[in-house]
């Protein structure tokens, strides 16, 4: 299974398209990624991201939702199981 997350870039470096790193946010958990398969990218925009590469800029609300999930998800895998679900 694979998995891309969204991130809000933070800050762009470098000049060349193959070489464009970003500092990207994801939740709070900052990030070097490389930005060249988004030659459109800017500071402000949310990409995905998967093993260290931007893949596509998906837009904030799209990207808010996907991270909103993704903490569900952590909160639910530590919430004590309730007695009408089995656990005690």
């Amino acid at each position: 299974m694979c998995l891309a997350v969204p991130g809000k870039i933070l800050e762009i470096s470098g000049e060349d398209d193959l070489e464009r790193r970003g500092r990207v946010s994801f939740g709070g958990v900052t990030k070097e990624v490389s930005l060249a398969f988004v030659p459109e990218a800017k500071v402000g925009d949310y990409v995905v991201v998967h093993v260290g590469v931007a893949l596509s800029v998906v837009d904030q609300e799209e990207a808010e939702k996907t991270l909103d999930y993704f903490r569900q998800m952590e909160e639910a895998a530590f919430e004590e199981p309730s007695a009408e679900h089995g656990g005690g």
